[in-house]
């Protein structure tokens, strides 16, 4: 039976209805240009529009994993987050802050210093050799997402057997190093617009249930604007609510625990929508 609960710094967190994460993006160059944030007055408006409009997490990331961004020192990664946590930490203490990183050392710093509750991976442990033992160190809950290569080369790297299986066997081998370890909250992401073509992305959406909803741990979806969206229809991410919110409400109907978003109030709007349908029964 799926888990319902994570344990975020000593707090039960809920996920019997599907949570919505914030995106907080502290880079000169995601892939969005509306989710770009430089100064503090900046980020405190962000916070304080993701809680406004129904967000309980907020995910904080300063390393853009778009294809040619710049790569980022550790040092400077650091550097660029250490504002905006602080802000969260001293502004937004009620809100669980989940850090977007694949380094372990930025992974501890965030968790150590300014009290981060989740760490989030797009590597699933593969960029950074140290961040299973980090994790498991710190036993603060650990997104795993599903990325072949870096991002500079993911795109390369989409030939699979069997997209939903490969995936999942993925997930299993990676679920049992971090059981061994001795961390048990852990999340699944199965990292749509990473290592996928446009058509893999929508044959793995639609058999998300099928492939991952016998397992314990919950899924999060990050379809936010992505490229499966505005490519579909020649468009850009800025024209890519609409569809965002399509596959927003296909995912919590099909086992999403949490999504992870730039729109919080259309994504709120979703799951409350789901709820009168009676998905979460």
């Amino acid at each position: 039976m799926k888990r319902k609960t994570l344990n975020l710094s000593g707090r039960l967190f809920s996920l019997e209805k599907p949570a919505v994460m914030g995106i907080m993006n502290i880079t000169p160059d995601s892939f969005y240009s509306g989710s770009r944030l430089s100064d503090t007055d900046s980020i405190r408006t962000r916070a304080r529009e993701i809680v406004e409009e129904g967000g309980t997490l907020i995910d904080v990331g300063a390393y853009s994993s778009r294809q040619n961004a710049e790569n980022i020192s550790a040092q400077e990664e650091m550097e660029r987050l250490r504002p905006a946590l602080q802000l969260l930490r001293d502004e937004f203490a009620e809100v669980p802050v989940s850090i977007d990183t694949f380094r372990a050392d930025v992974a501890k710093m965030c968790v150590e210093e300014y009290g981060v509750a989740i760490i989030n991976d797009i590597s699933g442990g593969q960029l950074d050799a140290d961040m299973y033992q980090t994790v498991a160190a710190l036993q603060v809950p650990y997104i795993l997402m599903h990325m072949r290569g870096t991002p500079a080369t993911m795109q390369s790297l989409t030939s699979y057997t069997d997209i939903a299986v490969d995936i999942l066997d993925y997930f299993v081998e990676r679920v049992g190093q971090l059981r061994e370890l001795g961390l048990h909250d852990i999340i699944l992401d199965p990292g749509y617009g990473f290592s996928k073509t446009l058509e893999q992305n929508y044959e793995l959406l639609s058999r998300q249930e099928e492939a991952f909803g016998e397992l314990e741990f919950p899924i999060l979806v990050g379809i936010s604007r992505k490229s499966m969206i505005y490519k579909l229809f020649g468009t850009t991410p800025e024209e890519a609510l609409n569809g965002t919110t399509a596959l927003n409400m296909y995912s919590v109907l099909h086992g999403a625990d949490i999504l992870r978003v730039h729109d919080v109030r259309a994504a709120v709007e979703v799951c409350s929508i789901a709820e009168k349908l009676g998905a979460f029964r």
